[in-house]
């Protein structure tokens, strides 16, 4: 199975901005942003997509949350506020079938996003 834009990213393959990693997940700037900061937030165990995790999953998946909180602070957000997004195929937007987190602030953000 050939490796997702997502992966080819992680192996440094392909460019990307890294702003942070780890064993489980890593983060890098969106090449298309919504917001003035735009990050994904990645496992690096390829989950097609949020329908698609298993229970097997549940630790890297919190411990993304957990992380997409930590980049943000890192970033300034914490006080301004963020926004955290998963898109779930092809009506959500997904465009890369590698879970991910959307990480988006800098501005204030609409609601109902869409």
């Amino acid at each position: 199975m050939s490796q997702t834009l997502f992966e080819k990213i992680i192996a440094r393959e392909l460019p990307g901005t890294i702003l942070y990693e780890d064993d489980q997940v890593v983060a890098f700037q969106d090449i298309h942003p919504q917001a003035p900061v735009h990050v994904l937030i990645v496992p690096r165990k390829p989950i097609p997509r949020i329908a698609a995790a298993t229970p097997e999953d549940q630790p890297v998946l919190g411990w993304l949350l957990l992380k997409a909180a930590e980049v943000a602070g890192r970033l300034g957000l914490a006080r301004s506020g963020f926004r955290l997004v998963f898109n779930n195929g092809p009506d959500a937007g997904e465009a890369v079938p590698h879970l991910h987190c959307h990480l988006l602030g800098g501005r204030p953000l609409g609601w109902p996003p869409g």
